[in-house]
């Protein structure tokens, strides 16, 4: 009978370390994609600039709240979005103190260019896998993000 060491990583286990496998080549990968975007951009504004993409008009409350950080940090991040052109502030109808974040014409046809590239990529390094699978795998992480995300603030 073999032992659990023998038996090697349990699920969990495996998960996590694909995960962290996945983290670092994200984060090794993320200066060049932010390069792609504008030749100043900082890796981490990247994740910011698509999730403002998706949703014009975001509170810079809603991105501290979605990303998991200060209000402090996105508020920088977005000062130097703001500085190299790419997103643009307006006043919230809705409040008059809060702010709603857009990508300007050139932050959105940057964002445009450099997802289209990173889209391509992924298209040639899965070529071999069918189309299914890919969407396979998207829905399984968007279902990990989702369920990450309910975990963390359920504060279990």
């Amino acid at each position: 009978m073999a032992s659990d060491d023998e038996a090697g990583p349990g699920p969990f286990e495996g998960l996590e370390r694909e995960i962290r496998l996945l983290i670092r080549r994200a984060q090794s990968s993320g200066a060049s994609i932010a390069r792609r975007v504008h030749p100043e951009l900082d890796a981490s504004a990247y994740p910011l600039l698509a999730h403002i993409a998706e949703r014009p008009g975001a509170r810079g409350s809603d991105l501290a709240t979605f990303f998991g950080v200060g209000r402090a940090t996105v508020s920088r991040q977005l000062s130097r979005l703001a500085e190299l052109g790419l997103v643009e502030r307006t006043v919230d109808p809705e409040d008059s103190r809060g702010q709603r974040i857009t990508l300007t014409p050139d932050g959105a046809a940057r964002f445009d260019q450099a997802r289209t590239s990173r889209v391509a990529m992924l298209e040639r390094a899965l070529a071999t896998w069918e189309t299914e699978d890919v969407a396979q795998l998207a829905r399984l992480l968007n279902r990990y993000s989702t369920d990450i995300v309910a975990w963390k603030q359920s504060g279990r």
